[in-house]
């Protein structure tokens, strides 16, 4: 994630931010600049945002719940902007701890909204395609008839991908975490790892990928739920760290696939903020990326991402177990893991291309 700066005082401003620190700004996200803007009010209840003086803007619907803070421009005709026109469902804002929930929730589904425009990928919204379009839902737990919990579970189906809003408890969210084996379990994580399963149906089942996908991933067509059952009781498959990037991507194809989308995403967003902090190992071997002089966004060969992640990995780690920390990335990025990685950035590089082309 990029850091910004207030146009009107040049204090650090943050992805998060709804006013700035230093001049007390209102600060809205200009999303077709990717940037994070100083505001002015008008006259007629809109704002001037100083990153883009010549269009009028007003804030998106969900703002007045502090649950958002992306800016839409006024003569759209919408209300809500782009990444909360997706929400089918929030939780029931009358339940006191369901308000910081969903505003926790809605910041990480931001995130994966920054990282899903930057690469320009196809959105088809659920309005535009009933049954495969995307969208969400955040749901809490309930009760049933006679006082039985009735768990929601996190997951993807045709393009719903619900999120229970548990997982914005941290103590909640740390006792699964435990319970399932899980080093990564983030809400950021969460919508990485579900909308990859969106992206499966819209470029490789759609597109008529299957094949190629299932020479490096496995055939997509084994029994999902035989397969699941199969990991939950007998554990991951044994040596799964030489092929797959977690435990749970042994399961199945579908989840090797949404584990490998996911850890993409944390990559190239994780350099991005490296960049954005000046944090550059000393020893990047030849031909990496160096994140002052590219974008990891527009990174043309996979082998420039690993080649500057991976000693970025090294150091993070090493800090963390100077501190009497675990390691921070406890992942090993074996040749078969990264012949995976670099199919899903193909994947999303084509994509990009093919919307670069229908807009042109």
């Amino acid at each position: 994630m990029k850091l910004f700066k207030c146009q009107n005082c040049g204090n650090t401003i943050h992805f998060n931010n709804h006013v700035c620190l230093a001049c007390n700004s209102r600060i809205g996200y200009v999303r077709k600049l990717f940037d994070m803007s100083a505001l002015t009010s008008d006259d007629d209840g809109g704002w001037r945002a100083l990153a883009d003086p010549e269009r009028r803007y007003f804030f998106c619907e969900n703002a007045t719940e502090g649950a958002c803070n992306w800016l839409v421009p006024a003569d759209s005709g919408e209300t809500y902007c782009l990444a909360c026109r997706f929400n089918l469902t929030i939780p029931d804002l009358s339940v006191p701890e369901n308000h910081d929930r969903w505003r926790r929730i809605e910041q990480a589904k931001k995130h994966l909204f920054y990282s899903l425009t930057r690469w320009e990928l196809p959105m088809p919204r659920r309005i535009d395609d009933p049954e495969h379009g995307l969208a969400f839902e955040f749901l809490a737990d309930t009760l049933d008839a006679s006082g039985n919990a009735e768990p929601v579970l996190t997951g993807h189906s045709d393009g719903l991908i619900q999120i229970n809003i548990a997982e914005a408890d941290d103590a909640e969210r740390e006792r699964r975490r435990a319970m399932m084996g899980e080093p990564y379990r983030t809400l950021i994580g969460h919508f990485r790892h579900e909308v990859g399963h969106f992206y499966w149906d819209l470029l490789v089942k759609d597109r008529g990928g299957i094949p190629a996908f299932t020479e490096l991933f496995g055939d997509p067509t084994q029994d999902y739920n035989a397969a699941l059952q199969a990991h939950y009781a007998n554990g991951p498959q044994p040596d799964w760290q030489l092929n797959y990037i977690s435990a749970y991507a042994s399961s199945h194809p579908w989840e090797d696939f949404a584990e490998t989308w996911a850890h993409c995403f944390h990559m190239v967003d994780g350099l991005e903020t490296a960049s954005a902090y000046g944090i550059f190992p000393a020893d990047l071997p030849a031909g990496a990326i160096h994140q002052a002089d590219v974008d990891p966004y527009d990174a043309t060969s996979i082998d420039q991402i690993i080649l500057a992640w991976v000693p970025l990995t090294v150091a993070i780690n090493s800090i963390n177990r100077s501190l009497g920390q675990p390691d921070l990335y406890p992942f090993v990025l074996t040749n078969a893991i990264v012949a995976k990685i670099d199919y899903v950035f193909r994947l999303i590089a084509e994509a990009r291309a093919m919307e670069q082309a229908e807009a042109a």
